[in-house]
């Protein structure tokens, strides 16, 4: 007799509200112990749900975008002497929501094997008839195959792939025991754009470039190496770098802020609170002013607070701005949620906690998603200027560079004055070179007096 055993989200640490990016069986699929039904990603990792046991999947209560966390049911499976059956019974269930019903008069497929007989025939999903001294054998064709269905790759190559549009499923692996690399599914892309391959196969963004493939060197013939992997954070966020690089025309304007009232101001700020003992009070970061001075050139430039939906641009009436945070692992983006409603103490309170959080490694998901607008700041290291990537789906970025006194001319003589380096990239489909400039020119002249944020 059947027994239907429950599958769950197995114990994935602290985090909740992971999304479901790709189911990898369907109702009626065999599937044995230990094989992936589902792949979760967070921000950190991407992680693979293996069955516990062997035997048709009956149910699947999840789909694609769900947020789930640890103990959420995730699909029925049905395992001993009556499995068989339930292919049987499913396939037509899950067929029933996407393929056209058949006419009325038309009777339905007839299982002509005895109710005994079933268990023990031989045979796979999409059979409509079972004999058991010769089973009929139907198997899924190309259409009725999800991607990445039988690939042997690893979760970070599927991504990967996702990201250019490419079906594992359809890429040749060149690792051990079939496995697919990060550079088969280079080749399969570059086969695509050379015309090595025929266009039934192409990828279905249609977006890929005509690159060289990568070079394969022997580094150690020329001296002394040494191998280290890289860290998840960096494999996770190269794919979407490397997406963002290519497919956003991005320009990168210039632009100097004269800080030296509001330097002078934020330092004595913190000198009080400091001989005042008041331990409640946040030490305020030239990080603060800059959040609170985005968000007042955003309200007044909305397209800075927008993303690109096909052929529409979505602006947003939420101004949740995000930060990067350098970390032992690698870059990191906490996001400060609703930061037009927020004050410049909370915001550096709020700022610090998340910085320390991702130094610690302990960001949920839910800290690093739903950004506006991005702030990456290289002052505490040093630089004059830098270009940084727009971070899809958003259209700019602020690069912010260390602070250095300068000689500025007042019209009468040079004066030392202290300036902050601005550096905005922004995607050029949605912004412009003269509304860029203006909100650089604007967000120098708040950050050069912010009383000009109360008007």
């Amino acid at each position: 007799m059947a027994q239907i055993v429950e599958v769950k989200v197995p114990d994935i640490g602290d985090f909740k509200d992971v999304p479901i990016i790709e189911l990898l069986v369907k109702v009626g699929d065999q599937v044995k112990a230990e094989d992936s039904l589902m792949t979760l990603e967070s921000d950190k990792a991407t992680m693979d749900i293996p069955c516990p046991v062997s035997g048709v999947v009956t149910e699947l209560k999840v789909q694609v975008g769900d947020k789930v966390a640890e103990g959420v049911l995730l699909a029925l499976v049905s395992v001993g002497a009556g499995a068989a059956a339930a292919v049987v019974a499913a396939q037509p269930a899950a067929a029933a929501a996407t393929a056209p019903q058949p006419p009325a008069a038309t009777p339905a497929p007839v299982v002509s094997a005895p109710a005994a007989s079933v268990a023990g025939a031989d045979f796979r999903p999409g059979d409509t008839e079972l004999v058991p001294a010769q089973p009929r054998i139907s198997m899924p064709g190309p259409a009725d195959r999800l991607p990445g269905r039988t690939a042997h790759a690893s979760p970070s190559v599927r991504r990967f792939a996702r990201d250019l549009g490419v079906d594992v499923g359809k890429v040749s692996g060149t690792g051990p025991k079939g496995r697919i690399l990060q550079s088969d599914v280079q080749a399969w892309v570059k086969g695509i754009v050379s015309g090595a391959a025929t266009p039934a196969t192409a990828a279905p963004s249609g977006g890929g470039l005509d690159l060289l493939p990568w070079p394969k060197i022997d580094f150690a013939k020329f001296g002394t190496i040494e191998v280290q992997p890289l860290s998840r954070i960096k494999k996770i966020s190269g794919a979407n770098l490397s997406r963002n690089w290519a497919m956003i025309p991005a320009v990168t304007y210039h632009e100097d802020a004269d800080i030296t009232e509001l330097e002078a101001f934020r330092l004595q700020v913190n000198k009080e609170n400091e001989k005042s003992g008041d331990k409640s009070a946040a030490k305020l970061t030239m990080l603060a002013f800059l959040i609170k001075a985005c968000v007042k050139a955003m309200q007044k430039y909305p397209e800075f607070n927008a993303s690109i939906d096909g052929d529409n641009l979505v602006l947003k009436k939420y101004f949740h701005i995000g930060f990067a945070a350098d970390t032992p692992n690698g870059l990191m983006v906490p996001v400060i949620k609703n930061a037009d409603t927020k004050g410049v103490f909370e915001l550096a309170r709020e700022s610090g906690e998340l910085a320390k959080q991702a130094r610690e490694g302990k960001l949920k998901p839910g800290d690093m998603q739903g950004a506006c607008f991005t702030i990456s700041s290289v002052g505490g290291i040093g630089g004059t200027y830098f270009a940084p990537i727009v971070n899809a789906p958003e259209v700019a970025i602020l690069g912010v560079s260390k602070s250095a006194m300068k000689p500025v001319w007042d019209g009468k003589a040079f004066v030392p004055r202290l300036t902050l380096p601005l550096s905005l990239t922004a995607d050029h489909r949605v912004i412009d070179g003269a509304l860029a400039t203006r909100f650089n020119v604007y967000l120098a002249q708040l950050l050069g007096d912010m009383r000009r944020s109360m008007l």
